[in-house]
């Protein structure tokens, strides 16, 4: 399903009005549906492309998806400047266990610190807590002869012999990858890197990653495990994103592909090859771009992103224009969201919180008779009961249909017809049922049981970073967000609700909105209150180095930007706070800048400071940055402010405890100024906009629905 948008008509599929100007598609695989957006490189005329995910092949989608949008809108493939893609693949494939046999070389006597993990247990009462596995099972961990000290002094040299004899034991195991992670490794990478040489001259075949390429930072084993989950995906990020870049070539697409990065920057295939780690939250991250990019078009710098789609819900904290980037990530869970059960990853993600409800979640009982919602998810193949594919279990969407939320004649533009009396009757069967409860009664259950489940953890992640939710706008987006986004901020307590056009691919269009990125980290532990500038001038001026020469492949390097970081805590304390960090050579004249960053970013978390303790900075950062692309919104597609002439009908919804007749409008003929008040329904092609109770909604000049809750 696709359709196009610009400031002359009504959505459809009128194309855009310059065919000789520049194209840019974004394209997202979710776990139901490939999302694809078209701009122009003006960023006025938009057009969208829906189709559902091909989970055995996922690029196929994606080459279907760009054969929709340029078939329809009449658009030559050489017009297209570049593809920015986003995917979950590596994530999943971690999650999976589907990458390469791997293997760890490390320092002797460190062969079971993957193993060994933190102290810290998520559960300290549960004795038969569960970790993940190691990427390297114990067979295949080894070990050299080497010691490199904390202050980057060698202690013991490399006995490349040890390193030589490992060769055909490696060999003879058939391992297709290796992490090479040794002690100390990011103050002093001379062992490591003679290590993957050797490797690497006996074993070409072979993918090798060196943490002090991948993860130059204290901590042995988060640095251990990120080397490892990326060596581990690299030869399906190697052979998928070649792949797509050959089939989007054969049908002329001549311009680069870019991939987002877990912190909302995008890289070239080459970065993304070597470091497919730093796309483990690709997909997710560029909602939440989406989200601050509309926000900060619009004049909301501080709201709530909330993005739902088939497989989960997610939400952001956007404060001051940019979304919070947090400094690692987990992947592959053992309890799924629970922090500390998975595997650390060490590189920066933009910050969501995640519950495993999305439109194709299924709905369950649990052992002790109590209503559940995922995490497991029906997905494109089979799909919800209603798409008439072969699913029996009952979803999230299933419910909403059954609530008279969703249109079954129109859910994707009326392409996909949804089976209403089917979605009833596995609602019925599974929950109504053995609950003892009418069908309107259980689906409803289903539906607020997701909103409460996401008001709840979008409070508490407010709250740890010492803000109040209830004073932040929600930014509803993804194909089942505008369902649930009213009742989720009903229950926070949000002011308003903003719902833009085309809500159901936003994601796509927040690939558009990202600017070639790349970051870098060195750890340099020392008091602030005696550092040694000139290591640390040298350190941060050969991060900007190597960032403009990766970046420059792709962008002028006149354009790019470099932003400082300083990872800083109280001294004795186990973790950091990461504080901005002045530009140009840096003195003992900026050491209380820093400071009362650092301060501020404590104060606001834990409300207060401790007198007379002294300060560590532990790491430097910087990112490298080319301009922002421009993403302006589209206007209202229609002038006039009488929302009646854009009501198409009315439809009987679940409202508070029963059945009421609401009135059902057109998003696309809904102007500029146009208003009304809830209950109602607003529909369009991707997504359906459920008002289930009071509110005064209008309609601003870029196309915007916005309900005020108050």
């Amino acid at each position: 399903m696709l359709f196009a948008m610009d400031g002359h008509s009504r959505a459809g599929l009128s194309g855009f009005g310059d065919h000789d100007m520049a194209r840019r598609i974004g394209s997202d695989i979710g776990g139901t549906f490939t999302d694809l957006v078209m701009v122009s490189d003006d960023g006025q005329d938009f057009a969208i492309a829906k189709v559902l995910t091909t989970p055995t092949e996922p690029d196929r989608a994606v080459v279907d998806g760009v054969d929709q949008l340029l078939s329809a809108n009449d658009v030559d493939a050489s017009a297209v400047a570049h593809l920015v893609h986003g995917t979950t693949l590596f994530t999943n494939a971690l999650i999976e266990r589907k990458g390469a046999k791997t293997a760890l070389v490390t320092t002797k006597g460190f062969r079971d610190a993957v193993e060994i993990a933190r102290e810290h247990r998520f559960d300290m009462y549960d004795l038969r807590m569960e970790r993940p596995a190691p990427i390297a099972p114990r067979h295949l961990r080894f070990e050299v002869d080497e010691r490199v000290m904390a202050d980057g002094s060698v202690h013991l040299p490399l006995d490349e012999a040890s390193v030589a004899a490992l060769v055909p034991q490696l060999a003879a195991a058939g391992v297709e990858a290796i992490a090479v992670c040794l002690l100390h490794a990011y103050r002093n990478d001379a062992h490591e890197r003679r290590v993957g040489e050797i490797l690497a001259a006996a074993l070409p075949s072979v993918a090798i990653s060196l943490s002090c390429d991948v993860n130059p930072e204290i901590r042995e084993y988060e640095r251990a495990s990120t080397t490892l989950c990326n060596v581990y995906v690299r030869k399906i990020a190697d052979v998928y994103l070649h792949r797509l870049e050959r089939r989007l070539q054969d049908r002329g697409l001549s311009g680069p592909l870019y991939v987002m990065q877990s912190q909302g920057g995008v890289c070239d295939i080459d970065t993304a090859t070597a470091l497919p780690i730093r796309l483990v939250e690709s997909g997710p991250a560029a909602g939440a771009l989406a989200a601050a990019a509309y926000g900060d078009l619009i004049g909301a710098k501080n709201l709530l992103s909330f993005d739902m789609g088939g497989t989960t819900a997610k939400a952001c904290l956007i404060l001051d224009g940019e979304p919070l980037i947090a400094p690692d990530f987990e992947v592959d869970r053992t309890y799924r969201f629970t922090k500390g059960s998975g595997l650390p990853v060490k590189v920066p993600v933009i910050e969501m919180i995640e519950i495993g409800a999305g439109g194709g979640s299924l709905v369950t009982l649990d052992a002790m008779g109590r209503l559940a919602v995922g995490p497991q998810s029906a997905g494109a193949e089979p799909g919800p009961v209603s798409y008439g594919r072969g699913g029996t279990q009952p979803t999230v969407t299933d419910a909403d249909l059954t609530l008279g939320y969703l249109d079954p004649t129109y859910f994707l533009g009326g392409t996909m017809a949804l089976d209403t009396e089917a979605a009833a009757a596995a609602v019925d069967a599974t929950v109504a049922k053995p609950l003892g409860l009418d069908t309107l009664a259980a689906a409803h259950g289903v539906h607020r049981l997701v909103n409460e489940n996401m008001a709840s953890a979008a409070r508490i992640h407010a709250v740890e970073r010492g803000t109040d939710v209830a004073k932040l706008p929600l930014f509803a987006f993804g194909g089942a967000g505008p369902v649930h986004a009213y009742g989720v901020a009903s229950i926070l307590g949000s002011p308003s609700v903003v719902y833009p056009l085309g809500a159901g691919v936003m994601s796509a269009a927040g690939l558009l909105s990202a600017p070639l990125s790349f970051d870098f980290v060195r750890t340099m532990p020392a008091g602030l209150d005696a550092m040694d500038w000139d290591a640390v001038n040298a350190a941060l001026s050969t991060m900007e180095a190597d960032g403009a020469k990766i970046l420059s492949r792709a962008t002028d390097p006149s354009t790019l930007t470099f932003t400082r970081s300083a990872d800083v805590r109280y001294r004795r304390q186990g973790y950091e706070l990461r504080v901005p960090a002045p530009s140009g050579t840096l003195t003992e004249a900026d050491r209380p800048a820093i400071q009362a960053a650092f301060e501020d970013a404590y104060r606001t978390i834990y409300g207060q400071t401790p007198s007379n303790v002294e300060l560590d900075v532990i790491s430097w950062r910087v990112v490298v940055s080319g301009p922002r692309p421009g993403l302006s919104l589209p206007k209202a597609a229609v002038s006039g402010t009488d929302a009646a002439t854009a009501q198409k009908g009315s439809r009987r919804i679940y409202v508070g405890s029963s059945m009421v007749d609401v009135p059902v409008y057109d998003r696309y003929a809904l102007g500029e100024g146009a208003t009304f008040q809830g209950p109602a329904i607003v529909e369009e092609r991707e997504s359906t906009v459920v008002i289930a109770g009071p509110g005064k909604a209008r309609v601003d000049a870029h196309a915007n629905l916005i309900v005020n809750l108050r």
